[in-house]
């Protein structure tokens, strides 16, 4: 490979590109062949971009390799460089390539080449070495125009990313954060997770150091799954308990506003937390995904209610195995180790207990009035043969979104890392790439509770106040807003309907205790936002939906639940 020989001095740093050697003060920072190699040609072109087939030609001579590799090599280079969000080496330049960026400073420099006539024993050595921190074998080229594949080449494992928590509510939330772009992406994993052991099938790890090429991007486990907090089976996560997390998991890695990426199940909740928290939601993108996962007349595409029973009770009898790997992937439900994988994957992210709770939760999901209210650009990727989840649900969910885009593909597994992922990603890259917001937000996806107090001569004035004065303090307790308030009642928005209820029962015995009448209404929709309150259709309907309850009832709308 053609390098310059020399040796070069960066931060704490000194690069003997003859020696193949790269000290951090007295120490030796042992790099494979292939990675040093990267950085040697990163710092003998300091200060120039350099594109990524410019680099692969250097690191890989007469090689063809896929740019996953390059990817990794420069993951690996940053965290063996130490770098941090305000030291860095390495720059990413958005659709061009890598450019060495820290000041530095040349001890030896002489231009020739490093190896020009390398004989077959350090040829065998080098390839040992490749061996030994398992790099791939690149596809050779066999004569001039020919390719020779290697059999089954494992794809090179990235450097597994750090694992961090942060606390939400009572629950530790397990969150990793990979790749530096200047995006934000957030990814939610459908069904059950585990972050650690995503890195261990090689597609899969693949699949998100793609995503990572062209953003930050941001993964954790829900709470009652993978490395986060587990939860009695009766406290698994709501929806709105999942939107919780990712607000807590992106203050904490201090994103303001990111991209939500749901695949299958994941995908509801990112709809709903894109139509509650638009400010701080750029775009959606669901794959795989659904709007209700019982069938309805008007949702005819999804499993019955005996269908969903039946799977439940494969899964008390069959967790520890290969459950549902037929329907996520079936172009691999015959390949061993894949099946290994899936059946460990599975295992690490839930319990049986846990597993069948979270389905039966899931089950209930029905976003179709929630879809409307996304006011974010908004993809929906569907694969046309998809078995576990069919076309007509993707078809429906984009139909619903008024700055939807929908891309159909082909393909049969559901998984999207399984099969032509690339297909996938291309799409991603490309309508995040051109992402236009639609200009400012004037509407928002809320939960509106009203109390209405029915004019009571028998109780006295001080009573009345006093309760007026609890039923604000409950609402400030639960975190509502209140946006009206006057003699015969007061209203008030909740970023989640779970939240609401709740206030909303408190609210219910507090003035039954108080010897004060109520009647409570509580609705979800879509609230116009104004400078110093909300108001609008939903507001109204929540009004009506008090107006129609029994004294001291909480009465809820059917889009509540």
């Amino acid at each position: 490979m053609q390098l310059q020989r020399g040796i070069y001095e960066f931060g704490a740093f000194r690069l003997d590109v003859g020696e193949r050697r790269l000290r951090k003060g007295d120490g030796v920072i042992t790099l494979p062949p292939k990675i040093f190699a990267t950085l040697a040609v990163l710092v003998a072109r300091r200060g120039h971009v350099l594109s990524k087939e410019e680099l692969m030609q250097q690191v890989w001579p007469d090689s063809f390799v896929e740019e996953n590799n390059l990817a990794q090599n420069i993951s690996a280079l940053r965290k063996a460089l130490g770098e941090t969000s305000k030291v860095r080496f390495i720059e990413t330049v958005t659709k061009r390539g890598y450019r060495f960026c820290a000041p530095v400073s040349i001890i030896v420099e002489e231009t020739e080449t490093l190896v020009r006539e390398r004989t077959r024993a350090t040829i065998i050595i080098e390839e040992e070495l490749d061996d030994k921190v398992e790099l791939p074998p690149p596809l050779k080229f066999a004569g001039s125009s020919s390719l020779a594949l290697s059999p089954s080449p494992k794809p090179l494992a990235p450097p597994r990313p750090e694992t961090l928590y942060v606390l939400s509510g009572d629950a530790n939330i397990a969150y990793q954060v990979v790749g530096e772009g200047d995006m934000d992406l957030v990814f939610v994993m459908g069904w059950v997770s585990h972050l650690e052991y995503f890195w261990e099938e090689p597609r899969f790890a693949a699949f998100l150091t793609r995503l990572a090429s062209f953003s930050r991007l941001i993964l954790f486990d829900k709470r009652g799954t993978g490395l986060s907090d587990r939860v009695p089976l009766n406290q698994l996560p709501t929806l709105e308990q999942r939107m919780e997390d990712v607000r807590a998991v992106m203050n904490a890695v201090g994103s303001e506003r990111a991209v939500l990426l749901g695949v299958s199940e994941g995908g509801p909740m990112c709809a709903l937390f894109a139509a509650t928290y638009p400010e701080r939601t750029s775009a959606l993108i669901m794959i795989g995904t659904y709007a209700k996962r019982i069938r309805a007349e008007d949702y005819p595409w999804a499993p019955t209610a005996e269908q969903r029973e039946a799977f439940f009770a494969l899964m008390q009898r069959e967790w520890g195995g290969p459950v549902g790997i037929t329907e996520r992937a079936p172009s691999l439900a015959d390949d061993p180790e894949f099946s290994k994988w899936w059946a460990t994957y599975l295992r690490m992210g839930a319990s049986p207990g846990a597993a069948v709770a979270l389905t039966k939760m899931n089950a209930e999901i029905d976003v179709r009035h929630v879809l409307p209210s996304v006011r974010v650009p908004s993809l929906v990727i569907h694969r046309a043969g998809d078995t576990c989840l069919r076309v007509e649900e993707g078809r429906y969910v984009a139909s619903l979104l008024p700055f939807g885009q929908y891309v159909e593909l082909p393909g049969i597994d559901h998984l999207p890392f399984v099969g032509d992922q690339k297909a996938i990603l291309d799409e991603v890259e490309t309508f995040l790439t051109g992402v236009r917001y639609p200009g400012e937000i004037d509407r928002v996806l809320a939960t509106v509770l009203t109390v209405i107090l029915p004019e009571n001569a028998a109780q006295p004035l001080a009573q009345r106040e006093n309760a007026e004065l609890y039923l604000r303090k409950q609402i400030e307790l639960f975190k509502g807003q209140t946006i009206a308030y006057n003699a015969d009642g007061l209203a008030a928005t909740f970023d989640g309907p779970a939240r609401a209820i709740r206030c909303a029962c408190a609210v219910a015995e507090a003035a039954a205790r108080l010897g004060v009448t109520v009647k409570i209404g509580v609705h979800t929709g879509e609230c116009d936002v104004y400078e110093t309150t909300v108001g609008g259709v939903a507001v109204e309907l929540s009004k009506k939906v008090a107006a129609e309850a029994d004294d001291g009832e909480v009465l809820a709308s059917r889009t509540v639940k």
